[in-house]
């Protein structure tokens, strides 16, 4: 089994990610996948929308192995929550 290596720093992984769902996966997804989870590999902009994260994540690996993937939740401000304040606001 292949250990994947993390090849950016968080600030730039992170940047990479919201700048692709932003511009090229939101527009396509937004619309009637509210509340599902987007896998997205930074490198490529490809992606997966599942119900769920793990499924988004195995699908996103099965076809792209060596994935740098950023995770979101389609029309949240985060994949989850902590605490009791609800973070329900469109991005």
């Amino acid at each position: 089994m292949t250990i994947r290596q993390p090849r950016y720093s968080k600030e730039e992984f992170a940047r990479r990610g919201d700048q692709i769902y932003q511009t090229q996966i939101r527009p396509q997804v937004e619309p009637g996948s509210h509340g599902k989870i987007v896998a997205i590999d930074i490198e490529t902009g490809e992606f997966e929308v599942a119900e769920d994260t793990m499924t988004a994540t195995r699908k996103l690996r099965e076809r792209l192995p060596d994935s740098q993937t950023w995770v979101v939740r389609v029309g949240y401000r985060a994949v989850h929550r902590f605490g009791a304040r609800s973070l329900n606001e469109q991005i």
